[in-house]
């Protein structure tokens, strides 16, 4: 994603690979922090930071796309064809909450932000990369816990300010897989994700924008009828991102997330497209 005016003169004259080789500094992520209240003193300036690598974080979407129960959420059919009308197009139903897709508070609340409603400000944050890969492999239903997160600043530092903490659980390469929904033959789901305690630390302790997962859920599989994440998360005015792919290919600490969400009004959600600049 580009500013309006951001790249387009500048691409015009240099390749992609090479504005990525020189780290360009003009095309800088500010360091997301959160709007202070009135009569606070005036924020810092914001920190301007380089990249030098982009890494697509979404899964592509298809029909028959993995969901909890088997459903199909998304279809694509042809309206129009180059054979016939000399053009492409193409007609999606889907529902909202499908691939690699964004969660808005509105999702899981009465009156919470739509996905149009949220500042772009928040959807270019900084990432914190907390890795349970080893363990979940052995047991699905392994959770984020607030230990991770502690385990994780004592090596990394405190958690950025207005960043989005995603769970590397090591789901993102087994979507063509059964484990990847996890679903065992009573019905329940053994996936990945973050333990209800955490979130809490997270809203209460730490100044955090966004939670991010490689799996279907903000939470576990197993506790998808009762969705403590998602009730206590989304409610609070902060997003989800669920179905991220790559994040085995990023750097615990240092990388920013640009969460391309859907500008629909009134959307809970929608399929977007997330990249992390590293």
């Amino acid at each position: 994603m580009c500013p309006t005016g951001c790249f387009n003169a500048i691409c015009r004259k240099a390749t992609r690979r090479g504005l990525l080789k020189t780290g360009f500094a003009a095309v800088a992520v500010a360091s997301a922090g959160f709007p202070p209240d009135a009569g606070a003193a005036p924020a810092a300036p914001a920190v301007t930071r380089s990249f030098t690598d982009v890494v697509d974080l979404t899964h592509a979407l298809y029909e028959g796309f993995p969901t909890f129960d088997g459903s199909k959420w998304f279809t694509m059919e042809p309206v129009f064809t180059y054979a016939k009308e000399k053009l492409n197009i193409n007609r999606w139903t889907l529902m909202e909450h499908t691939g690699t897709h964004m969660d808005a508070p509105l999702h899981f609340s009465a009156d919470g932000m739509s996905v149009d409603l949220l500042p772009v400000t928040d959807l270019v944050v900084p990432l914190a990369v907390i890795d349970i890969a080893a363990r979940a492999q052995d047991n699905p239903d392994s959770a984020v816990t607030p230990d991770d997160i502690k385990a994780w600043e004592t090596k990394h530092g405190p958690l950025p300010e207005g960043c989005c903490v995603a769970m590397h659980s090591g789901w993102g390469r087994l979507l063509a897989s059964p484990r990847f929904v996890g679903r065992d033959a009573q019905g329940k789901n053994h996936t990945p994700g973050f333990h209800g305690e955490t979130a809490h630390m997270l809203l209460t302790e730490r100044k955090v924008k966004g939670l991010g997962v490689d799996t279907l859920s903000l939470d576990l599989g197993i506790e998808t009828g009762s969705f403590p994440v998602h009730y206590s998360w989304l409610p609070s005015g902060r997003w989800g991102v669920e179905c991220l792919a790559n994040l085995d290919t990023l750097p615990a600490k240092g990388a920013h997330l640009v969460l391309g969400g859907p500008k629909v009004k009134g959307a809970t959600g929608g399929p977007s497209r997330v990249m992390a600049l590293v």
